[in-house]
Parts: C-alpha cells; sequence; structure tokens
C-alpha cells in the first residue's frame, strides 16, 4: 500500500466518522468509506460500523475509533455524500459505471486507465471543511422549536390557542436546549428538557386560569406538544433503517438508546408535575384527551403538519434547500394517517402512513440527489407518539397504573407500526436493488 493509499484509507475513516456523529445509517457509513477508498485504489479495504465506533482495517493499517453521540447536523450528511460522489467521478467530472449502471470500481470499460480521482489534499481539504461547517445559528434552531412544537401541539388535538402558548414555551425551551444542554450529558439533558418543558406549560396553564376573559388551555396537549422538541427522531429512526439493512446490533443499540431518551423525558415531565403538586398543595388534574374541533379540520392539520414538519428540519440541521421537501414528506405522512385513522386503528394509520413517508423519501432522494435519511427522518417525526409518552407519565404521577399500562401498551404498538413501515420500505427497495439509484 503506498502512501497516498494509506492516505485516501485513513481520509475515507474520517469521512465516515463525521456521517455517523450526524445522522446518518450504518449501511451508508460503511458504503461512503468504501467508496472513497476504493476510488484510490485500496484493496483488501475492510470497514467495520457500529452505532458509535469505526473499525477500519487495510495491508499494513489498522484504525479504530470511539465516535460519542452528538447532535445531529444533516448538513454534514449530505456534503460528505456529495463528496463519495465526487470522488468516484474522478478529475474527468463523470461516474464511471458497469453495464448494470450501478456505481463500481472494478471499471471494465477501456478507460479504466484515464481514470484519476480527485487528489489526497483535495480530499483532504474537502472533508476539513465540511468538519468545520457550522450548525444553525441559535435563532434559526430556537424559530424551528417553536414553530415545530405549536404546531404539533394542533396535530395531537390542540387549538389554535393552546398553540401559541406552546409557541411561548417552545421559544423559552430552544433557548434551553440551545444554550444549555450541549453543556450536560445526553440524558441529564433530556430529563432537565422534560422538567423545563414540562415547568414551563403548567406555568403558562396557571398564568391564563387567572386572567379572566381568557380562553382555556389545554395542559395535555401543550406538553405533548413542546416534549415533541426532545423526541430521539435520529436514532430512532436509524435504528429503524439499521434494521432493515440486517444491520441488527447497531439496530438495537439504537432503538435502546432511543427508548433509554423516551423515558428520561417521561421522567422530566413527571418532576414538573410532582414540583408543581409540591408548591401548590396538589397536582393539576387533567381529564381525558380532547380534540379541538376547530384545528381538527383536515386543512389546519395538514399546514401544522407542514410547519412543524419544516420547523424540525431545522431542529435537525437539515440544509434550508430541502425545507420544503422535508415538509412535503410530513404532510404526506399525516395525510394517510389523518384518513386511515378515520374509523380504524392509530396502530394502522401509522403503519401505512410511515410506509408513505419512507416511500416518498426515497423519491425524493432520487430526485435531489440527497440522502434517504434527510427526508425520512423530519418527515416521521409527526408519527412519532409523543402523546404516548405524556400520558403514560402522566397517569404514573397520578397512580393510575391501569391506564399507564394502557397507554404506554398503545404508544409501544405505534412504534412498532412505524418500524415496521420503514423497515418494509426499505427492504423493498433492497430487495429491488435501486439503491444505486436513490442513494
Amino acid at each position: 500500500m503506498t502512501t497516498e493509499q494509506e492516505q485516501a484509507l485513513q481520509l475515507a475513516t474520517e469521512a465516515g466518522h463525521i456521517l455517523l456523529e450526524n445522522g446518518a445509517e450504518i449501511s451508508r457509513v460503511e458504503e461512503t468509506m468504501t467508496r472513497i477508498a476504493s476510488a484510490y485504489g485500496v484493496e483488501d479495504e475492510s470497514f467495520f460500523v457500529l452505532s458509535n465506533g469505526i473499525i477500519a482495517t487495510g495491508q499494513h493499517y489498522a484504525r479504530a475509533e470511539f465516535i460519542p453521540i452528538k447532535g445531529t447536523q444533516l448538513a454534514k450528511v449530505v456534503e460528505v455524500n456529495q463528496l463519495s460522489r465526487d470522488v468516484t467521478a474522478g478529475e474527468c467530472g463523470n461516474e464511471l459505471t458497469c453495464e448494470c449502471g450501478n456505481q463500481t470500481n472494478e471499471f471494465t470499460n477501456p478507460q479504466v486507465n484515464t481514470f484519476k480521482p480527485m487528489s489526497v489534499e483535495t480530499l483532504r481539504q474537502r472533508i476539513q471543511a465540511i468538519r468545520n461547517m457550522p450548525g444553525k445559528v441559535w435563532w434559526e434552531m430556537t424559530l424551528g422549536i417553536a414553530l415545530g412544537v405549536s404546531s404539533f401541539s394542533i396535530l395531537f388535538g390542540g387549538s389554535l390557542v393552546d398553540a401559541v402558548a406552546t409557541l411561548v414555551a417552545g421559544v423559552l425551551l430552544g433557548l434551553f436546549m440551545t444554550f444549555v444542554s450541549p453543556h450536560l450529558s445526553r440524558l441529564v439533558g433530556n430529563v432537565a428538557g422534560g422538567l423545563v418543558g414540562g415547568i414551563l406549560c403548567i406555568l403558562l396553564f396557571r398564568l391564563a386560569m387567572g386572567i379572566d376573559g381568557l380562553p382555556q388551555l389545554h395542559l395535555a396537549n401543550m406538553i405533548i406538544g413542546t416534549i415533541i422538541a426532545l423526541v430521539p427522531g435520529v436514532p430512532f429512526t436509524n435504528g429503524m433503517r439499521d434494521l432493515a439493512n440486517e444491520d441488527y446490533i447497531a439496530g438495537t443499540t439504537r432503538l435502546t438508546d432511543a427508548f433509554l431518551v423516551f423515558l428520561c423525558i417521561a421522567l422530566g415531565v413527571a418532576l414538573a408535575f410532582i414540583i408543581d403538586g409540591v408548591a401548590t398543595g396538589g397536582i393539576v388534574q387533567l381529564g381525558a384527551p380532547v380534540k379541538d374541533p376547530v384545528a381538527a379540520h383536515w386543512a389546519i392539520q395538514l399546514v401544522a403538519a407542514f410547519v412543524g414538519t419544516v420547523g424540525f428540519s431545522a431542529l435537525f440541521g437539515a440544509p434550508r434547500r430541502f425545507y420544503l421537501y422535508c415538509g412535503l414528506a410530513g404532510v404526506a405522512g399525516w395525510a394517510v394517517y389523518l384518513f386511515v385513522s378515520t374509523g380504524h386503528s392509530v396502530v394502522g394509520a401509522a403503519f401505512f402512513a410511515a410506509l408513505t413517508v419512507a416511500a416518498i423519501s426515497h423519491v425524493m432522494a432520487r430526485l435531489r440527489h440527497c440522502p434517504v435519511t434527510v427526508f425520512l427522518i423530519c418527515g416521521i417525526i409527526p408519527l412519532v407518539p409523543g402523546g404516548g409518552i405524556f400520558w403514560t407519565a402522566y397517569y404514573l404521577v397520578t397512580d393510575q397504573l391501569r391506564l399507564a399500562a394502557e397507554t404506554g401498551f398503545v404508544a409501544l404498538k405505534v412504534t412498532i407500526a412505524i418500524a415496521g413501515g420503514i423497515i418494509l420500505a426499505s427492504g423493498i427497495i433492497n430487495r429491488c436493488h435501486l439503491n444505486s439509484l436513490i442513494r
């Protein structure tokens, strides 16, 4: 192995590092590293990727990296994906392909000797530039969170007045997530986020009760919308995609991580109710879940789904040029959910909605030459059972154990249904060998 090949192998590993820590699925990380290394003539390379680590080996080369979970920036995933395309295109700018149309490094055409990848130094500079890309500015993150949580409070049954109150809570929670959470451990940050979100909503609820003439707020819908900002959409979605790609270790690890975050959020919300109960002499008593008849209109629901998904696209660091497409994916999934759930089980509705989002995400990825992950992670968020998380926590705090078990079980079934829809769509794509077209 020449010095240039060793450097290329090292840079391929660094590209995989960027992908893994910013929300890419395992199969994409492995494929990208292989494509970059092979373009420089590296032979006998082998990459083994876990949810938080990479092992890369080659002739006279071995490297293992631990990669801690960090905040997601899907824009970096997009840039590394484009970089891998540029590497395989070479200096001539045309990707060499085999007869079936799949990108390959086993070139069989007579021009194979003319292929020359970009220089290793250029590759190094491109990777460093991607690593140094700044995240979203604080105001865009805060605005995205605020619009997202207020819109999702409507999706989960809240009124337009609830959405306004949730918008205020979302701004304050967004500031907390931007400036405070990064300095806390991940689990502690999610417990603190659930606590802050719950306290803010309770304070706004009690403040509104003391103002004559102000419409009544629905505390449950406010909190449900607010805690969606904390939902681990990236490990949740990628865990299911990893399972679909038969990466069982990584898939199970990521879903376990998502489950722990769900528990931390629920714990934070429960603590908010306990603290309020101690301070006021009693925990707020909530009735059964309600749906505002005005906000339940299909047109308002679809607008809320679009705005909410776009807001969370900013939270996940998606490129601005893809906001519209992410919003459309979210709208499509929610439209299917509303249609199927009318008179039918919410579990079945979640399955077909997730299937729709996954299929549309693959189509958009093909049209926009962008990783499926960008559209899938953002588009699936409206379907995440945030209501189940809240009600399970509330029923546990108020010692309504039977209702807590029933609500938690329904949330689990919805989660499995979402996983099934994503896995089925991904499985069909993989079975039909369409990956080279959509990636």
